[in-house]
């Protein structure tokens, strides 16, 4: 079985393509199963082995470097951080007719927490809290640049490409409006954090309805702080969003900005992903209106 395909250009990989690869390299892992795993993730496409590993394999080249960034920096991150992240076990080669390099990794347990339904809003914003302060503190002297990591500016020729896409699918007026007081907040003056940089619901698991484990790492480096905010819009309820940013401690400038990163992701993968991945699709919709919500209540 192959995942569909969201990019041109993207790698032909199926169940025995990665059977064919496990079995040239690494022969031990070769006899084990291998089931393809139902996933949000856009870049990898996921394969099961056994019972406690995953292959990843790059679905374009673009993705390539993302996870070279995992492989070098999770085991470094790993103790410093309350939750589980993903560990790396091995570097495949290109093989196979498959292009670039692939990996495996310990399988993470946990689910996709749904929008909307979280058990306990509170004690998730606790926990989202208490890993974006750990990521912080770990010292970033060594982390390269985040994937995300310049100023919203930097977004804006995008950001308003997308909302001109959107015309008669969002109120196009209120998202200029909010993409305008995110541009206009102060811009960060502190040094720059390590930040994962996508903490999006398809990136965080959950067990017994807490947060239990963080994954796919591979936009994370240093940056500002407000990027690592986003999830204040896509998951949590108004109060939790607020339980959240006040364990934070984060200012108004910052708030700002990371509402801004909220609505500018969200604007752009929404054109893109709304006829390829429709978890994508609605989790970007529901981020739009949050956001817009909450800037005509905030901000007016």
């Amino acid at each position: 079985m192959s995942p569909a395909k969201m990019h041109a250009h993207e790698a032909d990989i199926d169940t025995h393509l990665v059977r064919r690869l496990l079995a040239a390299q690494f022969p031990g892992w070769a006899d084990l199963s291998v089931e393809p795993v139902e996933s949000n993730g856009t870049v990898n496409a996921i394969y099961r082995l056994g019972d406690d590993m995953a292959v990843r394999l790059p679905r374009i080249e673009g993705g390539v470097e993302d996870v070279r960034r995992e492989m070098r920096y999770l085991p470094g991150l790993a103790s410093s951080l309350p939750l589980a992240i993903p560990a790396p076990l091995g570097e495949g080669e290109p093989g196979e007719g498959f292009p670039w390099p692939w990996y495996v990794y310990r399988w993470v347990e946990g689910e996709n927490p749904v929008i909307g339904a979280l058990a306990e809003p509170g004690l998730f914003a606790a926990d989202l809290a208490e890993f974006v302060l750990a990521l912080q503190r770990v010292d970033p002297a060594d982390a390269p640049p985040a994937y995300r990591s310049g100023p919203l500016a930097s977004r804006d020729a995008d950001t308003r490409e997308a909302i001109s896409q959107l015309r008669g699918v969002i109120d196009t007026d209120a998202a200029t409006a909010a993409w305008d007081t995110a541009l206009s907040a102060p811009r960060w003056g502190g040094p720059p954090v390590w930040v994962h940089a996508d903490l999006q619901p398809g990136n965080l698991l959950t067990s017994g309805g807490r947060l239990s484990a963080v994954i796919d790492f591979g936009c994370m480096g240093h940056g500002e702080p407000a990027v690592d905010l986003i999830t204040a819009w896509s998951l949590l309820t108004a109060e939790a969003r607020q339980e959240f940013r006040a364990a934070l401690g984060v200012d108004d400038a910052t708030w700002a900005r990371g509402r801004g990163w909220a609505l500018s992701i969200a604007l752009i993968e929404l054109p893109y992903y709304r006829t390829r991945n429709a978890t994508i699709t609605r989790t970007a919709s529901h981020v739009i209106g949050e956001v817009l919500a909450d800037h005509a209540t905030v901000d007016h």
